[in-house]
């Protein structure tokens, strides 16, 4: 019997066409969804394909209340069809993969998202290939969230932008790909495969968080100054190294947890993890009630806040960001300090 496959697109590069000034953007709902079944008519080989739009639109416009519409959609759905493909613009594409991760935690079967560097209608775009290994991973032997650009399969749970224009632009962050591909499908022996257990649909995402990048001199004023506003309901910090800030943020946080303000912080280094408690900047930080970020991504970091902003308190906050739910975070990390 031929598999079935859920294609949901959600807009990006995949589908652009120029416009008249020359700028890329979005066909009509229609177009779009033709656009991504002429790539190659040759997919219905493979697998029996239905594809529903959910936005048409550049990915620069995600939203986290469109994170839940792809979850709740494949979740509906999730006894009809074997396997799900989500196109959709790589500029926030990992940031929909972690969503996905926290939203349909132990699902069993492959959800692959991609997309293209080059706009489908061109004759060098990557589209064509990116769809095909996109259903081939779809029906292969494998479980949870995934990326899928060039010959990679890299973790959805870990996954961010590296290029802008490498047609494999995504990476895993400190941990090995999914999956290589060249004349087959090479899972890594890491790779989840397929089980019988329906997924646990935990949607919800509150938008009200702010990511901020630390420079040399960056003053801790301009960050207090965020907590006045009242929408801000949390902050990631990307702070220096293993997790270092200067000694003169010690009055924001105690601001910060004055005012019920989570502030999370990570590394600005694509590898290697936060290890707070090594130098005196990055204790102080956590004696005044910072989360240790320690070797999840950015991506993952921002959008699970966001997660658990949803589900309980700010005081409960720390324990939700230092929980690993779907291998987003090495809790063996937690006991080297």
């Amino acid at each position: 019997m031929k598999r079935k496959i859920l294609v949901l697109s959600c807009g990006g590069t995949i589908i652009m066409r120029k416009s008249v000034s020359g700028a890329l953007k979005p066909p009509d709902e229609q177009e779009a969804l033709h656009s991504l079944l002429s790539l190659e008519p040759r997919l219905n080989e493979l697998a029996e394909f239905c594809v529903i739009n959910i936005a048409n639109i550049d990915s620069s416009n995600m939203t986290p209340a469109l994170w839940d519409a792809i979850a709740i959609a494949i979740h509906n759905s999730y006894a009809q069809f074997d396997g799900f493909i989500i196109t959709h613009g790589t500029d926030t594409m990992a940031y929909t993969a972690a969503a996905l991760c926290l939203a349909l935690q132990n699902i069993g079967k492959p959800v692959i998202l991609t997309g293209s560097q080059i706009p489908g209608s061109s004759l060098n775009s990557d589209a064509r290939r990116n769809m095909v290994n996109a259903a081939m991973a779809a029906i292969a032997d494998l479980a949870g969230i995934h990326i899928l650009f060039d010959e990679r399969i890299v973790q959805g749970c870990r996954a961010t932008k590296a290029s802008e224009s490498r047609l494999d632009a995504f990476r895993t962050v400190n941990a090995p790909d999914t999956a290589r591909i060249g004349t087959e499908i090479q899972l890594a022996a890491s790779a989840p495969r397929r089980h019988s257990r329906s997924p646990e649909l935990t949607s919800g995402f509150v938008p009200d968080v702010l990511c901020v990048s630390l420079t040399p001199g960056t003053d801790p004023s301009d960050l207090e100054f965020l907590l006045e506003n009242k929408r801000i309901r949390g902050i990631v910090i990307a702070a220096f190294g293993t997790g270092n800030l200067p000694d003169n943020f010690n009055a924001f946080f105690r601001k910060a947890k004055e005012a019920d303000v989570p502030v999370v912080i990570t590394s600005q280094c694509l590898h290697g993890m936060t290890r707070m408690s090594s130098y005196e900047t990055g204790k102080q930080a956590l004696d005044l009630g910072a989360i240790e970020g320690y070797d999840q991504s950015l991506e993952m970091l921002t959008v699970k806040l966001m997660w658990a902003l949803k589900r309980c308190k700010p005081a409960g906050i720390g324990a939700v960001m230092e929980t690993n739910f779907c291998g987003e975070l090495d809790r063996k990390y937690l006991f080297h300090e």
